[in-house]
């Protein structure tokens, strides 16, 4: 079995939604392909290589997104939540607002995202349950 030579456009999109979140310019974002996997280009990237920037990110100070240590990974999960749910930005700032004291999303610390995480899997598994639809 071989390995393919570069990495499936669901994987280049993750890349560039990550870029996208984490604010960075296109030179910071080359200067990491570099430094972290040797590549000038995403494109260039094989699986392998792709699981090395990943653990790049997730071990940099690129990974959190705020000083508070919410990170990528929490942030795209929420989001995610949030949409399954059905619901628009403003709810979940609602949401946060009311339940956590925040006014977005960016301002959770690592600890309080975890919580989000499981109060927006409690709302969907009760939105699921039988009689509550």
């Amino acid at each position: 079995m071989t390995m393919a030579k570069t990495i499936d456009k669901k994987k280049l999109a993750l890349i560039h939604i990550i870029k996208k979140e984490l604010k960075l310019s296109d030179d910071e974002y080359r200067n990491i392909l570099q430094k972290s996997v040797g590549v000038e280009s995403a494109k260039d990237l094989n699986e392998e290589k792709f699981r090395q920037l990943m653990r790049y990110f997730v071990r940099s100070k690129y990974y959190q997104i705020n000083p508070f240590g919410l990170t990528i990974k929490q942030k795209l999960y929420i989001e995610f939540l949030t949409r399954k749910l059905g619901w628009e930005d403003a709810h979940l700032n609602n949401f946060l607002h009311k339940y956590y004291h925040k006014l977005s999303l960016d301002k959770l610390t690592k600890k309080e995202a975890i919580n989000v995480i499981e109060s927006l899997k409690n709302v969907k598994l009760h939105q699921a349950a039988p009689g509550n639809a």
